[in-house]
């Protein structure tokens, strides 16, 4: 579709337009819809927050950052000439490298030209008469579009403990969302971390190979299982390329998108002797197998999962010397995978060390951060450095923090506010023509062949409205409470929305969002894709359109 064509777009009221469409976001999911839209002829404005391209990997570049995904099962799969042009150096990759890949990208196909970096978007609201949005960014500058898409990720707003006196820490401390760019040396420093989820592992088996003293504060241990990792050599990344098509359709085939999925058999289905063999083959194997390929009612059966569960115990008491260290290790309020399962590389071992220390702040909470260190119910700590991976406020936090005004004053914050109701993840009643790219209750997982898919979903609806001259498209109440009521019953007996984590959008740190809720679609992906297939071939009839 041409210029032409998005000429109808400015010919129903849209005169006061700045743009067809607005962006938001220039990360996987961002730069994509951008290409996208540019593809129909619209004029499109992305707004970054960030100085450059890449999203989650601009900000997380702190030590150890990098993929738990396959390389080559992440990258962008829409252009044969990318596909070709680009060499992963290692399968599982490190940030440099991603940073490095998304830039490519969007020197490659252009995009920096309608992009606008340094902006960070701080409200949005729709405007019946124009049928458009304006948007504000937080530096006082204004715009609007005919649609407006978010592109803002799921862990893109970081949160901070509640911890008295953080900003009294004369040392350098931050949070390993927000890493300087310029590194941080930690050659024989007094460091502690707060926080031991998949982040922190990543972390602090980087900086345990440097520091003087590691203190690890932890309130909740997880299960890891390695990684496994390794260089990509040129001829086997001659080999992978010339399997992208097999490699995308088997990815299309699996729950989350992997090339992982769950094994048909139940756990105890099998004799003991051959799941001990399974589990062995899957610790020793790299990437998410460990996760998403268990037995099919690891997730759902309490008995089965408890056995798996036991397995990785094993592991860590066999990896970890101290009995007494190991057992504060091994989570006790979750089962595997009813958490995200951090992977890694050597972290265990870490704790083998003289100069780390693991400290139970259950049972001896941290009281004050001070000038010079941490004050726990039992000690004071002097560090130079304090490192903060404390998460997010995922799924719906990045949205929390624009301020979204739909049709008579609605805002988004208070519809949320007992947690998200959506139509395919896409829409929101009372918010016409915005449309999510990822958004809460659409099928996620492994993030480009999810955020693929999203995106050019949404491309569809948008280009359906265009061809006919529509200029509002938007959720009914009937089908926001039939999605939202068949996200939730899907969501039942799943192991994992009854845990407390960032996947059922629980932080602590945050008001009103301490227990846990179902926030992404539990059938899979391929039924996910069925249903929105589905919506469109039938003209989204179920949408209501003007």
């Amino acid at each position: 579709m041409g210029r032409e064509a998005a000429k109808t777009v400015g010919a129903k009221a849209a005169q006061t337009s700045n743009f067809d469409a607005i962006v938001i976001g220039a990360g996987v999911a961002g730069l994509y819809q951008l290409y996208k839209l540019r593809e129909l002829g619209l004029r499109v404005r992305a707004f970054e927050a960030g100085s450059n391209v890449g999203g989650t990997w601009y900000w997380n570049r702190y030590p150890g950052a990098r993929f738990d995904s396959e390389s080559w099962t992440y990258g962008y799969s829409f252009s044969k000439e990318l596909l070709d042009e680009w060499d992963w150096q290692e399968h599982f990759a490190p940030q440099p490298e991603t940073e490095r890949y998304l830039n490519f990208v969007a020197d490659k196909f252009d995009l920096r030209r309608d992009l606008q970096l340094n902006s960070r978007v701080a409200s949005a609201r729709f405007n019946d008469k124009s049928r458009s949005w304006e948007i504000a960014l937080e530096d006082g500058r204004r715009y609007s579009g005919r649609f407006l898409v978010t592109a803002i990720g799921i862990l893109s707003a970081p949160t901070m403990p509640n911890i008295t006196g953080i900003d009294t820490f004369k040392g350098i401390s931050c949070h390993t969302h927000a890493w300087p760019k310029e590194g941080v040396d930690f050659t024989g420093k007094r460091v502690g971390i707060i926080g031991t989820g998949a982040t922190a592992v990543q972390t602090i088996q980087e900086i345990a190979k440097t520091v003087g003293q590691l203190t690890v504060f932890q309130r909740t241990p997880n299960w890891c299982a390695p990684l496994h990792n390794g260089k990509i050599s040129k001829e086997e990344m001659r080999d992978i390329r010339s399997r992208y098509d097999e490699i995308f359709a088997l990815c299309r085939t699996s729950p989350g998108c992997y090339i992982h999925a769950p094994d048909p058999r139940k756990t105890l289905e099998v004799s003991p002797e051959d799941r001990e063999a399974f589990w062995e083959k899957l610790y020793d194997s790299p990437g998410f197998g460990v996760w998403m390929g268990q037995f099919s009612d690891t997730l759902t059966d309490r008995e089965a999962n408890k056995l798996a569960s036991e397995f990785i115990a094993k592991k860590i008491r066999q990896r970890v010397k101290n009995p007494a260290v190991a057992e504060k290790l091994i989570p006790k309020n979750h089962g595997l995978g009813t958490r995200r399962v951090p992977l890694e590389t050597g972290y265990y071992e870490v704790y083998n060390q003289p100069n780390v220390e693991l400290v139970d702040i259950n049972e001896t909470p941290i009281e004050r951060v001070t000038a010079t260190g941490i004050e726990t119910g039992e000690r004071a700590y002097e560090f130079d450095i304090i490192i903060y991976a404390t998460g997010f406020d995922a799924i719906t936090g990045a949205f929390d923090r624009i301020d979204i005004t739909g049709t008579d004053g609605l805002r988004l914050k208070d519809v949320w506010r007992d947690g998200p109701q959506t139509y395919l993840g896409v829409f929101i009643e009372g918010f016409p023509n915005l449309l999510m790219a990822m958004g809460p209750h659409a099928g996620l997982g492994n993030y480009t062949r999810t955020a693929e898919y999203s995106v050019e979903w949404v491309t569809g609806v948008i280009r359906f409205a265009i061809e006919r001259g529509l200029t509002r498209i938007e959720a009914t109440a009937d089908g926001v409470g039939e999605w939202t009521d068949h996200v939730l019953a899907l969501g039942e007996g799943q192991l994992m929305n009854e845990i407390g984590s960032w996947m059922t959008g629980v932080n602590r740190n945050v008001e009103g969002k301490q227990r846990p809720r179902i926030m992404r679609y539990s059938g899979g992906h391929p039924a996910y894709r069925k249903h929105c297939d589905a919506i469109a071939a039938e003209g989204y009839r179920t949408l209501a359109l003007a």
